[in-house]
């Protein structure tokens, strides 16, 4: 559960780079795939983990065997053997190393375990999810030779990252905000007829846009640039009205020294990570502020007016952000919970969303930091439960058998947690029917292996996927 935050951290880190590096940008779509990759396998493993609890442990020793000695040689260490601290932060061995060659150790892995004829369905069950896990280090492998080893590498052929939008209401929820505030600001133009209201509505425009996606920390952010831009400004005004004219000759090389006194220390404070907003507005609003003119011009009047009017929009956009608060982490959380469990029992219907699974992942990539870990885990159960419906669909089409599917997953969209399993179990009866020796037979234990992926969420999480079941 603490290692779906990890992941989820990665998406802003991602967002950072790509603004700071154009090759980056242009492999986009394998640094989101790396993502997904580590959603997958992390959602593996706790299928993995579910069943492994239930298996009696003669039976659990027996088919781990089989998986273990599939799987890559240095990742079969003995417990004893293997590092406590290493789930710190600490890649394993080779990975830094050589990622292609162990993105080709792990994939040639994934494919034998895919083969593999398993004789029971908890074999097949293992089989499979290890595979996906496996094959989910193998996409973060990817990207991370693109990153240490293989910078030049060809770009993707499929086109660039799909847009998801995990809840529109943060976004209709800033769009009013800005809204409101540009609004207002351009009402006080209007009415008191200010020559520079138009510089008040723009930077009023471009602070209540630019800090509207920090959600819970825009109002702290806005007040830092709020202050950065007082700062500039006063700064632009000693520059103004008592540096640049006391210099002995207003040449250009003089100006552009000046300059590089002010702004080179305040760029390079920008780095400051509990200070970026004020040296960022003392940096980017300086300029605006002094409105520097060939030849200069000392207007005080002017200068004061076109201060204020930037003073004015920022502190306007600071205060929205106070009157009008983003969604509080943990309603955001709960929307996001709530959405997918929806989707969820329209899924069961048969309303097969085109890209399940992507939706999802977008979701939990939004989750918010403050979400508790059993808030994680339940929206990954229902990536889960979600993508082994859609294959039990396609299965049930092929052999037939969707009479017994529809029960289970009518109890599912109604919230029934308990008549869901009963009749999931009587689904599996009725796969161990069709499950006759023949080249079918891996199929039907795949399917099988759905069912109990599916049965065990809905027993782990009864309270998430039993929301609004009749009483």
């Amino acid at each position: 559960r603490e290692f779906v935050r990890r992941i989820i951290a990665l998406e802003p880190i991602i967002n950072q780079s790509l603004g700071e590096s154009s090759r980056l940008r242009y492999h986009s779509p394998i640094l989101q795939s790396a993502v997904d990759g580590l959603f997958g396998a992390l959602s593996a493993w706790r299928a993995v983990a579910n069943h492994w609890g239930r298996l009696p442990p003669d039976e659990a020793r027996q088919e781990a065997g089989v998986i273990l000695q599939i799987l890559p040689k240095e990742r079969r260490s003995p417990p004893e053997l293997v590092d406590p601290g290493q789930g710190s932060g600490a890649a394993p061995a080779g990975w830094m190393a050589d990622p292609v060659g162990q993105q080709r150790i792990y994939e040639a892995a994934a494919r034998r375990l895919i083969a593999l004829p398993a004789v029971t369905v908890s074999g097949r069950l293992l089989a499979d999810q290890t595979a996906k896990l496996l094959l989910g280090i193998a996409q973060a492998l990817n990207a991370l030779a693109l990153l240490v080893a293989d910078p030049d590498r060809s770009p993707p052929r499929r086109g660039g990252v799909r847009p998801r939008v995990a809840d529109w209401l943060p976004a209709f929820v800033s769009a009013g905000r800005a809204f409101v505030t540009i609004g207002a600001v351009a009402l006080f133009w209007v009415v008191t007829a200010w020559p520079s209201g138009a510089a008040a509505v723009t930077f009023a425009a471009i602070t209540v846009i630019l800090f509207a996606p920090r959600a819970d920390q825009a109002y702290a952010i806005a007040i830092q640039f709020m202050v950065g831009t007082l700062l500039a400004a006063i700064f632009a005004a000693i520059i103004a009205f008592a540096v640049l004219p006391g210099l002995p000759n207003e040449t250009f090389g003089a100006f552009s020294f000046v300059m590089l006194l002010y702004l080179v220390p305040t760029a390079a404070l920008m780095a400051q990570p509990s200070l970026t907003a004020m040296f960022t507005a003392m940096t980017v609003n300086f300029v605006p502020l002094l409105a520097p003119a060939n030849p200069e011009s000392y207007d005080p009047a002017q200068f004061y007016n076109q201060a204020s009017a930037i003073l004015a929009g920022v502190s306007a956009a600071t205060l929205s952000f106070r009157l009008l608060p983003p969604l509080s982490p943990a309603y955001r959380t709960r929307r996001l919970l709530a959405l997918t469990l929806r989707d969820l029992r329209r899924l069961t219907w048969g309303r097969t969303r085109e890209d399940w699974e992507g939706h999802v992942l977008g979701r939990l990539s939004a989750m918010p930091d403050e979400a508790t870990p059993l808030q994680r885990a339940q929206l990954l159960a229902a990536l889960s439960v979600g993508s082994e419906i859609i294959e039990l669909r396609q299965i049930a089409r092929r052999f037939g058998i969707e009479d017994d599917l529809g029960p289970a997953l009518a109890a599912i969209a109604q919230g029934d947690c308990a008549a869901a399993t009963a009749r999931l179990a009587r689904l599996d009866a009725a796969l161990a029917v069709e499950a006759a020796p023949g080249p079918e037979t891996q199929t039907m234990l795949r399917a099988r292996a759905g069912v109990l992926i599916v049965s065990e969420a809905l027993t782990r999480h009864t309270a998430y996927f039993g929301v609004g079941a009749p009483r």
